[in-house]
């Protein structure tokens, strides 16, 4: 069962890492995680006292032309973020930044959705 409100099928603006200073600060503090597909980068999540804290971590996406055209990133990065969405409760304060690598995009939908859970279980800290 997934954790996610009912009704709420996107990934907010809350839940994104957006800015380079996050993104670098992920790729200098986070532990690494590789798959054959994939690079999970995950990092205690620093927010400002200013900054209303999401429950849940936050995403972040890196897919390359490496991976492909235009169609083949965009698929590769929304089965990410369905598969992020549907974790993202139980990933606690996280930021968590994915990579995609060549090959990514040839995986079927079931078989990207199984090596992201898996990368996502080992980068969780007990």
């Amino acid at each position: 069962m997934p954790d996610v409100r009912p009704g709420e099928r996107r990934l907010r603006r809350e839940a994104r890492l957006r800015s380079s200073r996050d993104y670098a600060r992920v790729a200098r503090e986070g532990v690494r995680h590789r798959s054959p597909h994939f690079v999970l980068l995950v990092a205690p999540a620093r927010r400002g006292p200013a900054a209303r804290a999401p429950a849940g971590a936050r995403l972040g996406l890196t897919v390359s032309r490496k991976v492909g055209g235009a169609v083949v990133r965009n698929r590769v990065k929304r089965r990410i973020r369905e598969s992020f969405r549907t974790r993202r409760v139980r990933l606690r304060a996280l930021d968590v930044v994915v990579i995609a690598r060549p090959g990514a995009g040839a995986l079927s939908g079931a078989a990207a959705e199984a090596e992201l859970a898996e990368l996502l279980a080992r980068g969780v800290p007990s």
